[in-house]
């Protein structure tokens, strides 16, 4: 490992990388769960015993949607912090100075899609009216986590002068023009 790969800018780059990565897994498994206008209810969630396809795409996204929020929350977000020479705290102190310099919309909106997270978890198969709720949820959710990317891309590009940055996601809420 050279001294540059240590540097706070170049670990920040360096994670955004595999954030973008994960992103663009996440856009997918959340195209093909939710793209086709599929109405996700509790009939549906029991429907997946019956429907082995449905429920591996279901847990692609489940996973997908956790990972990166955990590699946002976790590992991202501090390590913009130092890129900008700023020391993060807790996970909350970290989500309000993104929210303060405008990278995420709402702390309280993190938290509920934190939370979310481990229902989807913790509630797959035990409840299906509470799981399908949690998924409709998880749709628009999961759509924030990629916009916080694409917000810390666009911060690093125009506040930080940074190049070298991997590209902007397509949110799959994007219609083709």
């Amino acid at each position: 490992m050279k001294f540059d790969d240590l540097l706070p800018v170049n670990r920040f780059i360096a994670t955004l990388e595999v954030v973008e990565r994960e992103g663009v897994h996440l856009a997918y498994s959340w195209q093909t769960l939710f793209g086709d206008g599929q109405k996700i209810d509790a009939e549906w969630v029991i429907g997946l015993e019956r429907n082995p396809e449905e429920a591996v795409r279901l847990e692609a996204f489940v996973s997908r949607y956790g990972r990166m929020q955990d590699t946002l929350a976790d590992k991202l977000l501090p390590r913009w912090l130092m890129a900008l020479a700023e020391r993060p705290g807790s996970q909350i102190e970290t989500l309000n100075r993104a929210e303060r310099l405008g990278v995420i919309e709402s702390v309280e909106a993190w938290l509920a899609a934190r939370k979310l997270r481990n229902q989807l978890v913790h509630e797959y198969m035990q409840d299906p009216v509470a799981f399908a709720e949690a998924l409709n949820v998880a749709m628009s959710t999961s759509v924030m986590v990629l916009e916080t990317y694409n917000h810390l891309q666009r911060y690093a590009e125009n506040t930080m002068n940074l190049s070298n940055l991997p590209k902007p996601l397509r949110l799959p809420t994007d219609t083709e023009k």
